[in-house]
């Protein structure tokens, strides 16, 4: 056995953990809501994605999942973006045999874009698939931010999809999720636009101890006590989904490196064991052997914008000092979650999580990694380059 140590992982694969969010999302879209799941790097929000689509085509419902990173950049003009969306569901669709796409590009030379991709949707997709449900899956929807174009009327869209059921009842067999690394506010400039008041959230956690038995099936191979290995992991993980299979993936890397069937370790010892893993390989010269690469990412979010890194800096000073006093001190000086900008962004770093209305350092490998003293070189650096 092989534990998936970044990327998406197939539908079927064995490690997959099956968390509150697959049967949030797929109970969702089945009621016909607008879903979205926004948050940090490398919380299997593909995964979730896929093994969602999976289920519902099971079922027999049609989905057509859509890459946003293949459908432009920072050079693509609005009219090559549209182009490109409506021509991934074609695709994705198996609309090719049904339908001339160049023909019907043409005849929509009048209208703007997102006209066109409407009526894509309504003339095409809605009158000639049969299915009783179609639903759309965006991934990497941060990705939009990078356009030159604003994404307001993209979004505005899919909202006037949801409120079409109303006129239209062929518009209620279609359904949307969006996924990425991003707040609502970054996507939505026009508040009076924006589409997320009629979505539903889909809050993606950790993994929870009773949620990962099927990773303990790689672990029982080589270790003597793999529930208690898999508890110390997933405190040290805080069951960050990439750190949590990374460090499952290597046991088993130790156990080849020692030639042996099975590792004992004595009982009481497994918090030991596993800490004698986790420092010299993943906290100790980090920067060096950040394979795939996640602690590197964390790390450049935070420093990316010199004007604003300061304020992160900051802020996660402050939840780190309060994590480090005594009960009565840490309770006075806890950070209350609060919508601003600094928390968002702190939050999508995937360093920090919400906690009972207070922010916390998410694991205690972030807390080893990202101490005091490198908040404090960092905030040197920042000082020398301003």
């Amino acid at each position: 056995m092989r534990y998936q140590v970044g990327g998406s992982l197939q539908s079927d694969d064995s490690t997959y953990i099956f968390r509150q969010a697959d049967e949030q999302l797929y109970a969702g879209l089945k009621a016909g809501d607008f879903c979205y799941v926004l948050n940090c790097h490398q919380m299997g929000k593909s995964s979730l994605l896929q093994r969602t689509r999976h289920r519902l085509e099971k079922e027999g419902y049609i989905c057509v999942y859509l890459d946003a990173i293949l459908l432009g950049s920072k050079e693509t003009t609005p009219v090559q973006w549209y182009k490109g969306m409506i021509v991934s569901l074609f695709y994705g669709a198996y609309l090719v045999e049904q339908i001339n796409f160049q023909a019907w590009w043409e005849q929509q030379a009048d209208l703007s874009p997102v006209q066109r991709l409407h009526q894509f949707v309504e003339q095409v997709l809605l009158q000639k698939l049969q299915s009783d449900r179609i639903f759309i899956f965006i991934d990497g929807i941060n990705n939009l931010l990078s356009l030159s174009f604003p994404v307001n009327d993209f979004f505005a869209w899919i909202r006037h999809c949801y409120e079409r059921q109303v006129y239209n009842p062929n518009f209620k067999r279609l359904g949307f999720v969006i996924s990425g690394v991003v707040s609502p506010s970054d996507l939505i400039v026009d508040q009076y636009r924006t589409p997320f008041n009629i979505g539903r959230a889909i809050e993606l956690c950790g993994f929870q101890l009773h949620e990962a038995t099927p990773l303990l099936k790689g672990l029982e191979e080589v270790v003597s006590q793999p529930q208690k290995i898999l508890q110390k992991i997933i405190h040290w993980t805080g069951g960050q989904p990439f750190l949590t299979q990374k460090l499952c993936q290597l046991v088993l890397q130790v156990a080849i490196e020692n030639s042996k069937k099975k590792i004992t370790i004595p009982p009481g010892l497994e918090g030991f064991w596993v800490e004698q893993l986790v420092r010299p390989r993943i906290i100790q010269h980090w920067e060096s052997q950040d394979e795939p690469e996640h602690l590197r990412t964390i790390r450049n979010r935070l420093l990316f914008h010199k004007h604003r890194a300061g304020r992160l800096l900051g802020l996660y000073q402050k939840v780190l000092q309060a994590e480090e006093g005594e009960n009565e001190e840490r309770i006075k000086n806890s950070i209350p979650t609060e919508d601003s900008p600094e928390q968002k962004e702190l939050l999508l770093s995937g360093l920090v999580e919400k906690h009972n209305g207070y922010l916390r350092v998410k694991n205690p490998i972030y807390r080893n990694v990202f101490n005091t003293q490198w908040v404090l070189r960092q905030l040197d650096n920042l000082r020398l380059y301003l």
